[in-house]
């Protein structure tokens, strides 16, 4: 970079207009923070700022790192009529999400048999590379998983009614086409569904550590020294399909509409095309297939914990997107305008009032789910006003890596971190040690200052803090 950002405000930093910028690029995050996202994603942040149509600026949040086209914990949004929409902007695991399950179960309860629940969470839930699933769907099937989302799940016995009320959508995003995917997309996720993948996808048991906010965490279900389940994966091969499907046609239709790219990964479509449609009808399959995914995952969860501990209450707190683009109202210049939001690696963080947010939730503001890593801590947060003024209501989704995977394999023995967390006391699974490896704990950035960094910037408030106990990966 040739110059640095201005600070202007508490974790809020600005690199100006310059080049082909149509706007500005805004930084959330603390100095230390700052300091750790390396040059090559600042510079695709600006790289985003280029794009036709972007509306006021491009934004990185705190665990910003380098992606496609985009970085990762990066948000833009675009004007209807002059904007464009972009794969890398949404990313390869489309709807890459995470959910929180609470329970009534103590840890003093939990302990005895938190390696046996573990034990069966890893044997019930399929993980790693190319993992297969329990469930068996044919195209005429999976065309409705497409079009109905979670709301498939519960239809066919995978959980309640009420859980589709806390999940973002409800679990169904409306305009999904299955027509505008491909062959190749339906044989990838055909036998993926309810699985849970690989590389940083996990499912968790984890422990209420600290609750920041007493009366807030009673209304979503949280108490301090209770057991939550937190899992997080996407939309599998399926939705990997349907991105690099679309980046193929989108590199075409860049050259037909004749948009300059200053990155050939920013490959774009102004939002009223043909392809631009095409791909927000394929994108939105992949959504409610992730949605599904996540759904089937939650009921065999409840069946583990209930093998295990007998009839308990498991209700679905929320369940949150982190990689799609969609059209919201938001506040511009004064009047409310719809846009269509971008966020790649980011999460939505409504504050009160919001008519997308469940009746429950409405008063205070929508959950927000972070998950760190098996190392360290996960928090529960709220979204505010302000992230609506600032972010198009967003902020971070995760701790965000300053590291490679392969940097990590390099550096770290899978072993050697099963050992380490073992012995603080977790119970650790995975399919291979080479992905505990690539998930260690030093690849990422401290998931508490991320978390200052938001909250710091008012982009989200501190709920609960909650602490892995027992870890699942693929």
């Amino acid at each position: 970079m040739d110059k640095e950002p201005s600070k202007i405000a508490d974790s809020v930093y600005e690199f100006p207009k310059k080049g082909e910028m149509n706007v500005p690029l805004r930084v959330y995050a603390t100095q230390k923070i700052l300091d750790e996202i390396e040059p090559d994603a600042f510079k695709q942040g600006m790289n985003v700022a280029s794009l036709p149509g972007i509306v006021k600026a491009s934004i990185m949040l705190p665990d910003a790192h380098f992606g496609y086209g985009f970085p990762i914990g990066g948000v833009a949004a675009f004007d209807l009529e002059k904007g464009v929409v972009s794969p890398g902007g949404v990313g390869f695991d489309i709807n890459c999400g995470v959910r929180l399950i609470s329970t009534d179960l103590t840890y003093q309860e939990l302990k005895p048999k938190l390696r046996e629940i573990t034990a069966r969470l890893f044997e019930a839930i399929p993980a790693g590379v190319g993992s297969k699933s329990r469930l068996r769907v044919t195209d005429t099937e999976l065309r409705t998983v497409l079009t109905e989302g979670a709301k498939w799940a519960v239809d066919n016995g995978y959980g309640m009614l009420e859980d589709l009320e806390h999940i973002e959508e409800n679990g169904r995003m409306q305009g999904a086409q299955p027509d505008k995917c491909s062959h190749k997309a339906f044989e990838r996720g055909r036998p993926q569904l309810g699985t849970l993948g690989s590389g940083n996808h996990f499912l968790e048991i984890q422990k209420v550590e600290q609750v920041f906010d007493e009366a807030t965490a009673k209304t979503l279900g949280i108490k301090e020294g209770n057991i939550t389940v937190m899992l997080h994966c996407g939309s599998r091969g399926f939705g990997h399909q349907v991105a690099s499907d679309y980046i193929r046609v989108m590199e075409e239709a860049s050259a037909k509409y004749g948009i300059k790219l200053v990155d050939r990964q920013l490959a774009c479509a102004p939002i009223n095309s043909k392809e631009a449609k095409d791909y927000m009808g394929a994108m939105f399959c992949a959504v409610n297939y992730a949605f599904a995914n996540r759904q089937t995952i939650t009921h065999w969860v409840r069946e583990a914990f209930s093998k295990v501990f007998g009839e308990i209450k498991m209700p679905l707190i929320y369940d949150v997107c982190h990689n799609i683009a969609k059209f919201e109202e938001h506040e511009v210049n004064g009047g409310k305008k719809t846009l269509c939001v971008h966020r790649k690696g980011a999460t939505r963080s409504f504050g009160p009032g919001r008519k997308e947010i469940p009746a429950a939730y409405r008063s205070i503001g929508q959950p927000v789910i972070i998950p760190g890593d098996m190392g360290t801590a996960s928090y529960l947060l709220l979204g505010t006003k302000k992230a609506e003024q600032e972010t198009f209501g967003s902020t971070c989704h995760g701790a965000g890596r300053i590291m490679s995977r392969t940097q990590a394999t390099t550096d770290f023995g899978g072993l050697q971190i099963k050992k380490m967390l073992e012995a603080k006391g977790q119970v650790i699974f995975a399919t291979t040690p080479k992905v505990l490896a690539e998930e260690a704990p030093d690849a990422y950035k401290d998931i508490d200052e991320v978390i200052d960094s938001v909250v710091t910037a008012g982009l989200s408030k501190k709920v609960a803090r909650m602490v892995p106990l027992g870890v699942s990966k693929g």
